[in-house]
């Protein structure tokens, strides 16, 4: 699978776990506590040395521990993540939540950003070719150990508010293959100062409109359950949009 052995994937993926749910650098110890790797903890700290040669790991500053790089995400994106299925009672919730809206583009975007941000627990934004950006959960964010470094949480909000950066990402979803875009830390965003962050976007597409709408957060999030989300309320504001003519 790619370049890694079966034992680097286990421990990758075990990693990825432990960060998700603590945001702390994971080191060998809590990988042999926490994880039946079958194998000894010099073991772990040499395959972890490989993987952060490989730029699947990156070293912090402040711990001996390791993180995910963006690479090591999207290895785990593609190749092991299982998305959880959307029930049904979900995707009825989704739908009865903006339908009354859905003759009026204005106010089918506005509703869906909002009701995503409360049902993902993060930010959510769309934006559209006509210029429009909504966003929402600015409380969400806030709430994330990522966005306590007030630089961060103010360089990003000033972002929101810079229409042409998301004309760009919509652009580059369009020359896009794939159902979901992904961005991922310093490399997606092109500035270091968003190393930390991530993003998740599905895309619509109407007879006037086209757009993407998904949630920003940290870097760490639950892809398996996030991005069928994304993929379902996107294909649906499509769906909606085409039926109305917008």
């Amino acid at each position: 699978m790619d370049d890694l052995t079966p034992r680097q994937v286990d421990i990758l993926r075990a990693i990825i776990q432990e960060y998700t749910e603590s945001g702390e650098p994971v080191g060998s110890e809590i990988l042999e506590k926490k994880y039946k790797l079958g194998v000894s903890p010099a073991t772990v700290r040499n395959e972890m040395v490989l993987l952060a040669k490989k730029a699947y790991l990156k070293k912090t500053h402040f711990s001996s521990g390791r993180v995910p790089s963006a690479k090591g995400f999207r290895f785990y994106i593609k190749h092991l993540m299982k998305a959880k299925d959307l029930s049904t009672t979900d995707e009825v919730s989704f739908k009865n939540s903006i339908w009354d809206e859905r003759t009026e583009s204005h106010k089918l975007l506005q509703q869906a950003t909002k009701v995503l941000a409360q049902k993902t627990g993060l930010l959510s934004l769309s934006t559209t070719n006509l210029g429009d950006i909504y966003y929402s959960g600015f409380a969400n964010l806030l709430g994330k150990p990522e966005f306590y470094d007030m630089g961060l949480t103010r360089n990003f909000f000033t972002l929101l508010d810079q229409q042409n950066y998301w004309e760009r990402i919509l652009d580059r979803f369009f020359n896009f293959d794939d159902d979901i875009l992904y961005l991922l830390g310093e490399e997606d965003f092109k500035d270091p100062m968003f190393e930390s962050c991530g993003c998740i976007f599905g895309e619509f597409e109407g007879n006037k409109i086209k757009g993407i709408i998904g949630v920003v957060g940290p870097k760490r999030m639950y892809y398996d359950e996030l991005s069928p989300q994304i993929k379902y309320i996107s294909h649906l504001l499509g769906e909606i949009i085409i039926e109305q003519g917008l």
